[in-house]
């Protein structure tokens, strides 16, 4: 099934405003399928694979990980793009490269990141996911990163809207030579892929908690969204084993928060009576969104995964293991730099300055969590061999 015609608001390939690096394009790939399959293409995306979500890759082989996510969140994006006629290539390009800066052990890994580089200009992996498509990628003869077009920068550049804080210096020097107009909205296609990223680790972080014992359906019985949707199942299939009864709710609940984004955001997009992609960024706020309605169900269970699940005494621990990890890898790495890889040695300038901990930082940025804890073992081991 061929995508229907894009809508007057949506992308158009034929007018993207390229990338910084001209090179010839595609005969046969769009701008924007080429920015999806050389994200695909990329170590950083391999590396995903091995990348928490929740729980560290060697705690079972069902849970997501930071690559399963990525594609969950791709597929989402996608099926809202299309309902909207907009481009579902764009979208799932930035689908696709939304975490490719994350850390090794989750947001426990960039919390531990962030606190060590304080003095250095802080660590965010939002931030850090620019740096890898324009700078860390060594994979082209002509340039570094991916030279990926002006629509899909833009969007992670504005993951979360309009950037009006202080610039990071990765940003701040590649919008001198690009201009990404930090100071708009991005396009709604940038817009979808956001609030897929919600809609998927709202549902697969559920279905994991639950996978993983940390909560059991009965507790789900008062909470937003879900609660109804379990009683619905349970007059539907009574008796119906347990995994097939998670496996139902979650789809339907999917379902719904995409069918209300749709049915808000066609809203939004009617009233402002948008001609173009430029109207998208011009206007004063969000035009894809949930209802307010649904809205505050999903920030009710949102509340319901941070209290019973991200603040979970297993979750927990692994958390306080992944800081010491991460933090103590930087301190030993940045005081002794000649520990590095050669081909990381030779981008530091000596213990202890800003650029050897940015270099670190990056290094750092980039591991698995098996590869994190392999090099924290070859480090801090005193029988390790390297």
């Amino acid at each position: 099934m061929t995508q229907p015609a894009l809508a007057a608001y949506a992308c158009r390939p034929e007018e993207s405003r390229g990338r910084l690096y001209p090179e010839p394009e595609s005969p046969s790939r769009s701008v924007f399928q080429r920015d999806r399959d050389r994200i695909i293409h990329s170590s950083a995306f391999r590396r995903l694979q091995y990348k928490t979500q929740v729980f560290v890759y060697h705690e079972g082989d069902h849970y997501r990980t930071r690559l399963t996510h990525s594609l969950e969140v791709a597929q989402i994006a996608r099926s809202i793009a299309r309902r909207l006629a907009l481009n579902e290539d764009l979208a799932e390009a930035l689908s696709l490269a939304h975490d490719l800066g994350h850390t090794p052990f989750g947001h426990a890994g960039e919390e531990a990141l962030n606190d060590v580089m304080k003095e250095f200009g802080g660590f965010r992996h939002n931030d850090q996911t620019l740096r890898v498509l324009t700078k860390l990628e060594h994979r082209y003869a002509a340039f570094d990163g991916l030279n990926l077009t002006w629509e899909t920068l833009e969007g992670i550049a504005k993951h979360n809207g309009p950037v009006r804080s202080e610039l990071t210096p990765t940003l701040a020097g590649y919008v001198r030579q690009h201009d990404l107009e930090l100071s708009t909205w991005p396009a709604a296609e940038a817009q979808v892929a956001a609030l897929a990223d919600d809609i998927a680790y709202d549902n697969h972080d559920t279905d994991d908690g639950l996978r993983a014992g940390l909560f059991a359906i009965a507790d789900l019985a008062e909470v937003p969204l879900l609660g109804p949707v379990f009683a619905e199942i349970d007059k539907l299939y009574p008796g119906i084993e347990e995994a097939r009864r998670v496996h139902e709710a979650i789809r339907r609940l999917i379902d719904r928060m995409i069918g209300d984004v749709v049915d808000e955001s066609h809203r939004r997009i009617a009233a402002l009576k948008a001609g173009s992609a430029a109207d998208i960024r011009r206007h004063s706020t969000a035009v894809i969104a949930f209802s307010a309605g649904m809205w505050e169900q999903e920030r009710g269970l949102r509340r319901f995964l941070f209290e019973r699940m991200y603040r979970h005494y297993r979750v927990n621990r692994m958390a306080s293991k992944a800081r010491r990890i991460v933090q103590e890898l930087f301190r030993l790495l940045l005081a002794e730099p000649q520990c590095l890889p050669t081909e990381w040695q030779s981008q530091a300038s000596g213990a202890g300055t800003r650029e050897t901990a940015r270099v670190v930082a990056d290094y750092i940025a980039g591991m698995t969590d098996r590869f994190a804890l392999d090099e924290h073992y070859r480090l801090f081991d005193r029988y390790a061999t390297t």
